[in-house]
């Protein structure tokens, strides 16, 4: 099998396409054929060797890769056989990018027919985040004003259509012109291009009360405005740092991350307690043995496909051999919806 490895953190030179055994699986577990795979910007974090969890769970040399979509072609013991040639959508942590994947059955799902295998590969780990982001952390009510930065992204994208099954409105956020219209059509009742408006002066035209629930992944450069710009009780839901990355090069600019560690805002819980505002954070990757979460979300999230209240994710594909090419489109910011690797 092929899989793509990184020995040492550094830039998309790191990339190494490899040839390995095509593993066997245990107990409980089934081996996926990988058809497609979705790519995330924590896979580009992973390889610039700053994340934390791939450093507890895995180390180096690691495979990135949390999700992929493909034909279960062998079955461990405990496994019914007949699941083989059956359709999935597969997670894990780490270890996606590759050819032939072994993974617990309880983390597989049969590949609903709204989806094509590319995106089903780019479902899982956005849809997850999203969901877990406004279902188990910020429980929005219909009626309330939700803003979501990066709303052309992947988890963006999805926290928009969510927002609008919660009966929220939802103001998106972009930062480029092109990807105004495909927010529009995910539902948002307000865009708001940065690239084109000055932000926060348009996020209080939107919303001059402020706003119940906000979701930031920018990290330094937005996570203070964020919390100011919340309607008490109003929640602060955190799931990225991105601004605090590099658009190009694939490298970390220390000094850039040092500065903008030191300028993270510091959320004062006597402040908070006063003003009724939350701040609430999570990282996926660390829920990853919490079956009950991706059993109860999964369900869900395929219920709402079935209903036509989530739309299936744009993708754009890259052969696996251009992971290189794929992680630099992502990390410019340019890009609309999810890429997916095609094996």
């Amino acid at each position: 099998m092929r899989k793509v490895v990184i020995h040492s953190a550094g830039s998309h030179s790191k990339l190494r396409l490899e040839e390995h055994p095509i593993p066997e699986p245990a107990e409980g577990q089934v081996l996926v054929e990988v058809r497609a795979i979705g790519i995330n910007y924590a896979d580009c974090i992973v390889r610039m060797g700053l994340y934390e969890s791939a450093k507890k769970y895995v180390g180096w040399p690691i495979t990135p890769g949390f999700e992929v979509a493909g034909v279960i072609s062998g079955v461990g013991p405990g496994v019914d056989a007949a699941r083989v040639g059956e359709e999935v959508i597969a997670v894990t942590r780490f270890g996606g990018y590759t050819t032939h994947l072994v993974v617990d059955q309880d983390y597989v799902v049969a590949r609903p027919d709204e989806l094509s295998m590319e995106q089903a590969a780019a479902f899982p780990s956005v849809a997850l985040t999203a969901w877990f982001a406004l279902f188990e952390l910020a429980h929005p009510r219909p009626g309330w004003t939700m803003l979501v930065h990066s709303a052309a992204g992947g988890v963006g994208s999805v926290l928009v259509q969510l927002g609008r099954v919660a009966g929220c409105r939802v103001v998106g956020v972009v930062g480029a012109s092109h990807k105004v219209a495909a927010v529009e059509a995910l539902g948002a009742d307000v865009v708001i291009d940065k690239s084109s408006q000055d932000l926060w002066t348009a996020a209080e035209q939107a919303s001059p009360d402020g706003y119940q629930v906000i979701c930031d992944a920018n990290g330094v450069a937005t996570l203070g405005d964020s919390y100011a710009h919340l309607a008490p009780p109003g929640k602060l839901v955190v799931y990225g740092f991105h601004t605090m990355m590099p658009r190009k090069g694939g490298r970390p600019n220390w000094l850039k991350l040092a500065r903008d560690w030191v300028r993270t805002p510091r959320f004062n819980p006597l402040e908070m307690t006063g003003s009724n505002r939350s701040v609430l954070a999570f990282n996926l990757s660390y829920l990853f043995d919490n079956k009950w979460f991706f059993e109860e979300a999964m369900a869900q999230l395929l219920g709402f496909l079935a209903d036509g209240a989530l739309l299936p994710p744009t993708v754009t594909t890259y052969p696996l051999d251009r992971v290189a090419d794929a992680h630099r489109d992502l990390e410019s910011a340019q890009t609309v919806g999810k890429l997916v690797l095609i094996p």
